[in-house]
């Protein structure tokens, strides 16, 4: 498996944006598709933007349509999940994960990723 290291989270004010990143290593960063998640307290984990393995096709949560972007960078082993517009409501752990076998094309569920990072906090203030 993929290891994987978030970074960039932290507390912002509404309307406020971040730029989380993901380092990956350990296997060849190109072969997976990479997803991140979020889970606020109290809340299961959720879905929040994909991107497949090489041909940048995406795919998002309706919450956050037009408000993130997610991208990658194969050469550098490191995927981003740029956060703008911030609300409240985004105030969660957010996790990154690798998976070998989905795509955008398929529900983006948690069991076909089978790696995540630790997870980083993203606040938002109002």
């Amino acid at each position: 498996q993929v290891q994987l290291v978030e970074s960039g989270g932290g507390l912002v004010q509404a309307g406020g944006s971040l730029r989380l990143s993901c380092a990956a290593s350990g296997r060849t960063f190109s072969r997976y598709a990479m997803g991140w998640f979020r889970q606020a307290p109290g809340k299961a984990r959720e879905f929040v933007a994909g991107i497949n393995r090489s041909d940048g096709r995406t795919d998002y949560a309706d919450s956050v349509k037009g408000r993130f972007t997610i991208s990658r960078d194969n050469a550098k082993n490191t995927g981003y999940l740029q956060m703008n517009s911030l609300k409240p409501e985004d105030t969660a752990v957010y996790y990154c994960a690798a998976s070998s076998s989905w795509t955008v094309l398929a529900p983006p569920r948690s069991g076909l990723f089978g790696s995540w990072g630790q997870g980083t906090q993203v606040t938002v203030s109002s």
